[in-house]
């Protein structure tokens, strides 16, 4: 399982993944999302939706991607999470900090209108 991502010309850079963001697969998600962060990329997306589980290690390989991004003065936001992912985050009343769009637009939009104010 690889994790890609791409850069828009916006500045927004989106991470994906296909599978299950689970103990196997949380310390690479962690490294690249923190090898991004170093190399620039502070405004990121990521787009669950490939992927078809998350568990707690992968939850806290996505919150130590949004604590870097946030020291480097941007955010991480998810998008497309499936039903399993949205309970997770309300469970664990994360939804407050990691906020899940609808939509890879939804999400974009958020950054823009961060940058309007």
């Amino acid at each position: 399982m690889t994790l890609q991502n791409e850069q828009g010309d916006d500045g927004i850079t989106v991470v994906w993944m296909e599978g299950r963001l689970d103990l196997l697969m949380a310390a690479e998600v962690k490294q690249h999302l923190a090898e991004l962060v170093a190399s620039g990329h502070r405004r990121l997306i990521f787009d669950l939706d490939r992927v078809s589980f998350v568990d707690s290690s992968g939850l806290g390989a996505l919150i130590s991607g949004l604590k870097a991004a946030r020291q480097a003065g941007g955010d991480l936001r998810i998008a497309r999470a499936n039903p399993q992912v949205r309970t997770l985050l309300n469970l664990t009343m994360l939804e407050r900090v990691l906020r899940p769009y609808e939509t890879l637009e939804e999400a974009r939009t958020g950054y823009s209108q961060i940058a309007a104010d």
